[in-house]
């Protein structure tokens, strides 16, 4: 498999890890003790940090590192907007600042 694809396939799956590490606990951990939320969250971030790593040592092989992080901010992107209207049920409009 090519470098590119491999880069981001990894960083993909790594992403949905982080995404869950750090909005998930707003679903399923309302009422639990902030520790226990933050100790969740690292558990999940290790399997991120266990694709992210090697993510970013095979994607450099054949991208800058501008390239590199772009590439990350879009699959951020990517996997946020999903995550955010499937997973947590926000609205779509949850993404224009609220008038508050």
């Amino acid at each position: 498999m090519s470098p590119l694809i491999t880069t981001v396939a990894l960083l993909t799956v790594s992403n949905i890890f982080m995404t869950f590490a750090w909005y998930g606990h707003l679903k399923h951990l309302k009422s639990s003790a902030l520790y226990i939320a933050i100790a969740v969250s690292w558990g999940i971030a290790l399997f991120e940090y266990m694709l992210m790593v090697p993510a970013n040592r095979i994607g450099h092989q054949v991208l800058s590192l501008a390239q590199l992080k772009i590439l990350q901010e879009v699959i951020t992107l990517s996997v946020f907007i999903p995550f955010a209207v499937l997973y947590m049920k926000e609205p779509f409009n949850c993404f224009v600042l609220r008038n508050t």
